[in-house]
């Protein structure tokens, strides 16, 4: 029989077990709960696709379930019905009043007793039109500048050519502008652009000529680009955007500045390099260094918030994110359908969105608030996480949602700004098509001829100018025709 000091000395040596099996206990518990977390946070990011975050839709991959659509629209039925709508108006082929070209057909005998008819002999004509397209054809005008000899003194004085011929041989400046289109809007490589204008027009034009054509074209229009510059920046509402754009090997930035009527883009060496000299109110995505800028208000894209907040409906399955979800559609849809009717939201009907949106923010950090606080043990050889309390990705956005109330819901109290930033969005695509189609470019320089003509041509477009005519024309002529908002 063991003796009491014995005892003794086996309880301690239990209770000392005890008290380290507690603290492994401990450390197991806190690193199941760290994986767990961390298990969770992968199923969140496995379950965000173009619909729900701000992932292209490329990220997306061939891989979907079956019957349900990689991108689900965030708009709310409409329950109108499929097609265009009354009153829309439709194209669709006319025949024209004044034909180019008239072929007249004439039966030669009667149908019903075989007799020989003249052509003189008829009565009324049925037509049909055919819209066709002349087969493309190089028109070489030659200008010949004559001297004459003076009748008093015998001297010869020859006549000058015009101000845009300078050289023996040149191309016009209708090619050159169908050049600059086709290489910097329509984004055909160089060398495939040389191969069409040898195959529809017999032109010979080498990748380097019509690289020259297009630096030449973007040095006549840097007045125009900085005049649309100055005309964005103080417009009173613009909406503003930036992605990566490769240029030498290396990211730089591409920022979109731009309004319904024009479109300003640069080139930037940091994100961070932000438009000078804009007053106004800027719409954007949130992206925290547009606060920075001094004398402006601002307005959020609800597009991006409709977005997080169906991700945490599809993934977190939190009640408050679907109740958000619908009032901002049904504040969309009521401003929609005022600016139809070219009317104002009614303050009492901008009160009761504004008491729901409060009404919901208050019951989704309520819930938040009652959850567990996330804690990750710190991986091996890593320091302890220091600083503030990590939250979960809704109650962040809740926080925005709430901090930045006024700029969220800016779309309901002022008439001229939209709910969503798409307007820079779609400026911005084309080019990242660019990006994908060369890979980025190899010099600064041609990124700035890129940047500089999809202003000008943007800014055409927009303000209905025919391309052609804008990239040929005189551009201080072009900037007193400039529209603003």
């Amino acid at each position: 029989m063991a003796s009491p000091s014995e005892l003794q000395q086996e309880n301690t040596a239990l209770r000392t077990e005890n008290v380290a099996l507690k603290a492994r206990l401990a450390a197991v518990e806190a690193e199941s709960a760290a994986r767990k977390e961390r298990i969770d946070e992968l199923e969140r990011r496995l379950g965000l696709n173009s619909s729900n975050s701000s992932k292209p839709p490329a990220s997306d991959g061939l891989k979907k379930p079956p019957r349900t659509p990689r991108v689900k629209s965030l708009r709310e039925p409409s329950g109108r019905k499929p097609g265009g709508q009354k009153g829309h108006r439709g194209e669709t082929l006319r025949p024209v009043e004044n034909p180019d070209v008239i072929v007249d057909h004439y039966p030669e005998t009667c149908t019903q007793c075989k007799t020989s008819m003249p052509a003189k002999a008829s009565t009324a004509y049925r037509s049909r039109q055919v819209v066709d397209i002349p087969e493309p054809k190089v028109v070489v005008t030659e200008h010949r500048a004559h001297g004459r000899a003076c009748p008093n003194c015998d001297t010869v004085t020859w006549a000058s050519f015009p101000e845009d011929v300078k050289a023996p041989v040149q191309y016009s400046a209708r090619i050159c502008a169908f050049v600059v289109y086709l290489l910097n809007y329509q984004l055909l490589p160089e060398d495939r652009l040389a191969e069409l204008l040898s195959d529809l027009f017999g032109l010979k034009i080498v990748p380097a000529t019509i690289a020259r054509m297009s630096a030449a074209c973007a040095q006549r229009f840097l007045g125009f680009v900085d005049a649309v510059r100055e005309r964005v920046a103080t417009a009173r509402v613009k909406h503003m955007d930036e992605t990566g754009f490769r240029i030498g090997g290396r990211t730089q930035w591409l920022h979109i500045c731009s309004t319904a009527l024009l479109t300003f883009y640069r080139i930037a060496s940091k994100r961070g390099s932000l438009l000078s000299g804009v007053t106004g109110i800027v719409v954007h995505d949130h992206w925290k260094p547009y606060y920075t800028m001094k004398g402006v208000l601002h307005a959020l894209c609800n597009a991006h918030h409709l977005r997080e907040l169906k991700a945490l409906v599809e993934i977190e399955k939190e009640e408050w994110a679907q109740k958000m979800l619908k009032l901002l559609r049904r504040a969309c849809h009521a401003i929609n359908l005022a600016r139809e009717r070219s009317e104002r939201l009614k303050p009492p009907l901008i009160a009761l969105f504004q008491r729901s949106y409060d009404r919901i923010l208050k019951e989704g950090i309520a819930f938040h608030e009652a959850q567990p606080p996330l804690v990750r043990a710190p991986a091996h050889g890593e320091r302890k996480h220091r600083g503030r309390q990590r939250r979960r990705v809704g109650h962040n956005l809740l926080l925005r949602l709430s901090t930045r109330k006024e700029d969220v819901l800016r779309f309901l109290t002022d008439a001229d700004v939209p709910f969503t930033n798409n307007q820079a969005e779609r400026d911005g695509r084309m080019m990242k098509v660019k990006q994908k189609i060369s890979g980025g470019f190899r010099s600064e320089e041609g990124a700035n001829i890129f940047v500089t003509i999809r202003s000008v041509i943007s800014t055409a477009k927009k303000q209905d100018w025919n391309v052609l005519e804008t990239l040929s024309a005189d551009p201080t002529a072009l900037i007193q025709s400039l529209r603003t908002i």
